[in-house]
């Protein structure tokens, strides 16, 4: 690699921020992207795709910057995903509501390891209705990895199956993006919809009627300087190292570590060992490092809403390439089988979801199961903002719940991803769907039998 290189790779990012920016402001201009609540990135990232060269060619520039877009989601998922675990605190305890949030995280989490289960298997199950000659070993997974991964972890999945050697990645990664895009915005407009009819029925504890969401969070700005939220604490002194450069360091050092691993395992050529993706030795070696970070006693160094924040910068990137470079012609040619099992995710998300909350959550049940919703088809943000609508000064404690369950659930969604990635072309299809089942009933078994024995002798009623 030479300074031409470089200097290039730089022009291409330039031309990804530019149009994350127009993104931006296309945004809170049109009433049509506030109301779906499209981030920049996809909004981006779909013009882009329009004005390159695989549709209508407009853009002065190479088809080379097209082709590295394609590649950067799966480089930048490594620092995403290894992020996790950096600053990771999980304290199931309350002042006010202790035994209340302690007693539904672990169901919810259950629910949310089942729910990413099941979309595994409609997913893989799409092979089998549309009949597996027509489609690739791995074609379905896309649902889980778009809904519960959300945008950001259609280059994960990207990147392990361009790693595996796996010819048809960028089309896996594309149809990923494409499932993420409609999971987003079916998860809102759905969510949005259940709200309505739990207010009027009554089946919210908060609202009779459905908040009115926001204007900056529908335009995607806040305009008052004084009600702007900071992005975290300044845990270091500029004269010595800035705070950012600081949590980037580490997120590099774990992401090179990580690599250096995997490197080793491949040259022992260690069974399994060898096959895993960078990405998950990026947590685990981050799950070293904070250990690490803790033990001696310097965790005050780390803010995970900064981390968290570097974490976003780096999917948005990742996001608007993926979407720029989506092979939109070879990805058109299985809408129909995508659509069909979109469809279904939904139907399935929302029946296990209402049911299991509705009958064995203690307190608050719709509220933590809008926002749970929420995490399934789109990010941990959209059931933020479901939640939001129908408990609009958070008083209860739906939003610590969900937190936490999505913490946690993010560790095994990610920690089962790279199986189930290489399920269907290891062991096939039916095998994979079969594990997927199993998971989801465990987790479910396991969450109804904690939940009963939890609230056996709990009289509290079930708002």
């Amino acid at each position: 690699m030479n300074s031409a290189m470089m200097v290039d790779l730089l022009k291409s990012l330039s031309l990804l921020g530019g149009f994350l920016i127009i993104g931006m402001f296309l945004r809170a201009k049109f009433k049509i992207f506030q109301v779906t609540f499209i981030p920049a990135s996809v909004i981006g990232g779909v013009l882009l795709l329009l004005l390159g060269p695989q549709v209508f060619n407009l853009l002065p520039v190479s088809g080379d910057w097209f082709t590295l877009y394609s590649l950067l989601p799966g480089v930048l998922i490594v620092p995403i995903v290894a992020t996790v675990p950096l600053g990771l605190h999980i304290n199931i305890k309350s002042e006010n509501n202790e035994s209340k949030i302690l007693n539904n995280i672990i169901p919810l989490t259950c629910i949310g390891v089942a729910i990413s289960m099941l979309q595994f298997a409609i997913g893989f199950g799409t092979q089998i209705i549309f009949g597996k000659e027509n489609l690739y070993d791995v074609f379905g997974i896309e649902l889980g990895v778009g809904f519960v991964g959300g945008h950001g972890t259609a280059g994960t999945l990207g990147s392990t199956l361009s790693e595996m050697g796996v010819v048809y990645w960028d089309v896996s990664q594309g149809v990923g993006t494409t499932t993420a895009t409609f999971g987003i915005v079916g998860g809102i407009l759905i969510g949005i919809a259940l709200i309505n009819w739990a207010a009027r029925s009554g089946n919210t504890a908060m609202l009779t009627k459905p908040a009115d969401i926001p204007e900056h969070m529908r335009v995607g700005f806040e305009p008052n300087i004084e009600k702007q939220s900071s992005i975290g604490r300044e845990t270091t002194f500029s004269s010595s190292i800035d705070t950012v450069a600081f949590h980037v360091a580490l997120i590099f050092m774990a992401c090179g570590l990580a690599y250096w691993v995997q490197g080793v395992m491949k040259d022992l050529n260690i069974p399994i060992l060898s096959s895993i993706s960078v990405w998950a030795y990026g947590i685990i070696v981050m799950f070293a490092i904070w250990g690490i970070i803790c033990k001696m006693k310097v965790d005050f160094l780390v803010d995970s809403r900064v981390r968290s924040k570097i974490s976003g910068s780096f999917t948005e990137f990742a996001v608007i390439a993926a979407v720029a470079s989506l092979p939109i012609k070879t990805v058109a040619t299985y809408i129909l089988p995508i659509l069909v099992m979109v469809t279904l995710g939904f139907i399935v998300t929302v029946l296990v979801l209402f049911i299991y909350c509705k009958k064995f959550l203690k307190g608050y049940w719709f509220e933590q199961m809008i926002a749970t919703f929420g995490m399934c088809t789109g990010v941990f943000l959209t059931g933020v903002l479901l939640l939001r609508i129908c408990d609009p000064k958070m008083e209860s404690p739906a939003l610590a719940n969900y937190t936490l369950s999505y913490t946690v659930c993010s560790i095994i969604f990610f920690a089962l991803l790279d199986t189930f990635i290489n399920l269907p072309i290891t062991s096939g299809t039916t095998f994979a769907i079969s594990a997927a089942l199993i998971i989801a009933a465990t987790a479910i078994i396991i969450g109804i039998v904690y939940s009963q024995v939890m609230f056996r002798n709990n009289t509290s009623s079930n708002k």
